[in-house]
C-alpha cells in the first residue's frame, strides 16, 4: 500500500503495454516463417482470447499487420527495448523489498533482462508448442466437433500455462534482485503470484462489459490501451505484493 509499490508498478504497466504488441508480431511470426506450424499460429490466438477480455483479443488479431520482415524486425527491436524496460521498476521494488544495498547500474540491468526476456519468452512459446500438440493430437483421433476442440484446446492451454507461469516468476524473484535469493524462499510467491494472475483473468472477464462501456465514454478510441494498461497495473500490484510477501521475515506480522 505505499506509494512507491503504485510508482513500480505503473512503470511496469506501461511498459507492458509497449511490448506486448511487438511480443504478439514476433511470437507469431517465428511460428509461421521459423516453425512453419499453423497449430502452434492457431495456439497464439488462443491465448490472445484467453488473456484479452471480450471483443479486445478479436481486435488485436484483426489488427496484426500483414507478414512482412521488416515488421518483424522492427518489432524485435521495440519488444526488446520495452521489455528491459519492465525489468527496471521491477528490479529496483525487489531490492527494495529484500533490502539489497543499491540496485545494479543501467547496463547490467539491460544484460541480466536481455537474459530473462529470452528465458521468460521461450516459456511463453514452450507453452503455445504444448497447446498446438494438443490441437494435432485431437485432429489426428479424437474430436471432431469444432467448438469441443476449441474448448479442449483452451483448456490444454490453461493446463500449460499455469505452471509455465510460475516458473518465470519463479526466475524473475530469484535472479533479478541485486543480492543472493534462496530459491526456495521465493517458491510460495511464485505460486501466489502465479494463481493471481490467472485469478485476474476471470475477474477480467467477468467485470469487462461494465469496465468496457465506462472506459469507452471517458476514453473514446484510446479505451483498448487504456485497458491493457489498467490490467498490468492491477497485476504488476498482485506480483509486488508476492514478492514482498516472500522477502518479509518470518517473525514480521503479516
Amino acid at each position: 500500500m505505499q506509494t512507491e509499490a503504485h510508482v513500480y508498478a505503473l512503470a511496469i504497466a506501461a511498459s507492458t503495454l509497449l511490448s506486448f504488441y511487438p511480443f504478439v508480431i514476433v511470437i507469431l511470426s517465428f511460428c509461421r516463417n521459423v516453425l512453419h506450424w499453423p497449430a502452434a499460429v492457431d495456439a497464439v490466438y488462443v491465448a490472445l482470447n484467453d488473456y484479452l477480455p471480450g471483443d479486445l483479443g478479436d481486435y488485436v488479431r484483426r489488427n496484426l499487420p500483414p507478414r512482412r520482415a521488416v515488421n518483424e524486425v522492427t518489432s524485435m527491436v521495440l519488444l526488446l527495448f520495452a521489455a528491459n524496460g519492465v525489468f527496471l521498476p521491477l528490479e529496483v521494488a525487489l531490492n527494495r523489498a529484500w533490502g539489497a544495498a543499491k540496485n545494479r547500474s543501467y547496463w547490467k540491468n539491460q544484460a541480466v533482462a536481455l537474459g530473462l526476456i529470452f528465458v521468460c519468452g521461450g516459456l511463453a512459446l514452450i507453452s503455445l508448442m504444448l497447446t498446438a500438440l494438443n490441437k494435432e493430437r485431437m485432429l489426428a483421433g479424437a474430436a471432431k466437433h469444432a467448438t469441443i476442440q476449441l474448448w479442449l484446446n483452451l483448456v490444454f492451454f490453461k493446463m500449460a500455462a499455469l505452471p509455465i507461469s510460475i516458473l518465470a516468476l519463479f526466475l524473475i524473484y530469484w535472479l533479478l534482485p541485486n543480492c543472493k535469493v534462496p530459491p526456495l524462499r521465493v517458491v510460495p510467491g511464485a505460486i501466489l503470484g502465479g494463481l493471481f494472475l490467472e485469478a485476474l483473468k476471470y475477474i477480467d472477464l467477468m467485470v469487462w462489459p461494465l469496465l468496457r462501456d465506462k472506459l469507452l465514454r471517458e476514453y473514446g478510441v484510446f479505451h483498448y490501451a487504456v485497458t491493457i494498461l489498467l490490467w498490468s497495473f492491477i497485476g504488476a500490484l498482485g506480483v509486488l505484493a508476492a514478492a514482498e510477501w516472500t522477502a518479509r521475515p518470518k517473525s514480521s506480522p503479516i
